[in-house]
């Protein structure tokens, strides 16, 4: 006879409950979570304003059905459009990664935990126009930067020592977890209705990894996360009108995330939520690159003065890596688009090392098709460094090294380029910030005159200033 099978429903998973239990409970109070959340901000609307000239990036953004406005809805920075929150969570989400040269964390899965901010402060943005104009007080930018640092943390969190890509699917999968539980948060879900939106993100489809990676890496790679944002905000929005979630969403024998994608696993953690996503993050400040590339790409231009009149005297070009590098970013054969040669080790480097630099521009085609990219890529051999490995995972290192050396004809080579830690690395933050400064206000130059230029740099470099500041007003001085 065959055994009956309850179909009492079980308490709620304990990671719904854990993230849940963080977003509704936990107080912060890092000094440096609060001053790195800021800087996030800005950073996150800078990269975004760079984005806006490029028109792959720009065809994707405005309404659903073209003409749409909102009333009291989100308006996008640097656009003229006021979009619904769930519209204006992915046109700012696509922003902010198109050029891949926002901040990341790093772990089992790496991750790009700004990924949240789009929907964060769109759906704050129409929260407060709401409120003004029912009479009420708006939300504050302090509640768009605290719901920044809870949704870094469960998102870091979730990827420190969880490998989602070693199972096919996308980090953006994360962006929707944390988005979902604090946007439910800030629209005023309680507890059980947090587990509820948390539960019904998990249950959700996910995306494949397989537009990040050789041979189909494509463009959708710079809009996942505005997407998944997008997707996290939805459900938050029919969590508060009590739309039922699901306890065992993660546990639930056969039919549960751990059961279908997982292989039986459960997540690991290495830490309480807390802070130290936030006060931990990478920045990528002054390369638009993969972050596995980003000391790479350092070494390279460090060894541009040693190789640039010598190219065609070069023999073989040593590159060691570690693991997660050789796995995403090792690339050999035709490179089919921008998205392609960002994630393209080989390409970043031979760019370093024959112009000095590296910029968003240097991914297109008229800089592409420069024969002396693809002949020092046939010359490059990757290997990875075991040290370097263990050294990516150690959380008291956390390093991102990446080494050079190049082998000429002759016999000569150059001294050993090494870089353990890049210039965004919370190691490097004193000689970081002011660089991440000026790449902001670089980028703020990009999109508005200086009138409207001066506005937003003195809301965003006074933090107690920036924190009182009601994000409907502190929104509109990026209207355009």
């Amino acid at each position: 006879m065959a055994s009956k099978i309850s179909n009492v429903r079980p308490a709620p998973d304990k990671v719904l409950v854990q993230i849940a239990d963080y977003v509704a409970r936990y107080t912060v109070k890092s000094p440096l979570a609060w001053e790195t959340a800021r800087l996030t901000l800005i950073d996150s609307l800078g990269c975004g304003f760079e984005a806006l000239a490029y028109p792959a990036c720009t065809k994707l953004l405005g309404p659903v059905v073209p003409g749409t406005v909102v009333p009291n809805g989100a308006k996008v920075p640097g656009t003229p459009f006021q979009l619904d929150p769930i519209t204006a969570a992915f046109n700012l989400g696509a922003l902010i990664r198109w050029l891949d040269f926002n901040d990341a964390f790093y772990g089992e899965t790496v991750i790009h935990p700004s990924d949240n901010i789009s929907a964060i402060l769109m759906m704050a943005d129409h929260l407060s126009r709401k409120r003004v104009a029912e009479g009420k007080k708006p939300l504050a930018m302090r509640d768009v930067l605290e719901a920044t640092i809870k949704a870094y943390e469960i998102q870091g969190g979730l990827a420190i020592m969880n490998g989602y890509t070693a199972f096919g699917l996308d980090h953006t999968l994360l962006v929707k977890i944390a988005t979902c539980a604090v946007v439910a948060r800030m629209l005023g879900c309680t507890r059980d209705e947090i587990i509820n939106t948390v539960s019904n993100a998990w249950v959700d489809g996910h995306a494949l990894a397989t537009f990040r990676r050789r041979p189909n890496t494509g463009s959708r790679k710079s809009w996942a996360a505005g997407d998944a944002a997008a997707r996290g905000a939805w459900l938050a929005m029919l969590a508060v009108k009590g739309e039922m979630g699901y306890p065992s969403a993660l546990t639930a024998k056969r039919w549960g995330f751990y059961g279908v994608l997982f292989k039986g696993k459960s997540f690991k953690f290495q830490r309480p939520f807390g802070t130290y996503i936030m006060e931990n993050v990478l920045f990528k400040i002054a390369y638009p690159a993969a972050f596995h590339a980003q000391s790479a790409v350092e070494a390279a231009i460090n060894l541009h003065p040693l190789v640039k009149d010598r190219l065609n005297e070069i023999k073989r070009i040593d590159v060691r890596c570690h693991n997660s590098s050789m796995v995403i970013l090792d690339k050999t054969g035709p490179l089919h688009n921008p998205a392609d040669r960002d994630h393209c080790m080989q390409y970043m480097i031979a760019v370093g090392m024959i112009f000095g630099k590296l910029t968003a521009g240097d991914y297109e085609d008229h800089v592409t098709a420069d024969p002396r990219i693809d002949k020092l890529r046939a010359k490059m051999v990757l290997r990875e460094d075991k040290r370097y490995s263990r050294e990516y995972l150690d959380p008291a290192k956390r390093t991102n090294a990446n080494s050079i050396r190049v082998h000429f004809k002759d016999g000569s080579g150059t001294p050993l380029s090494e870089v353990l830690y890049p210039l965004g690395h919370r190691r490097r933050r004193e000689e970081g910030v002011p660089l991440l400064m000026k790449k902001f206000e670089t980028n703020l130059a990009r999109a508005f005159a200086s009138k409207q230029r001066n506005a937003i740099l003195g809301a965003c470099l006074d933090r107690q200033r920036l924190e009182a500041m009601p994000v409907n007003e502190f929104v509109d001085l990026m209207a355009v």
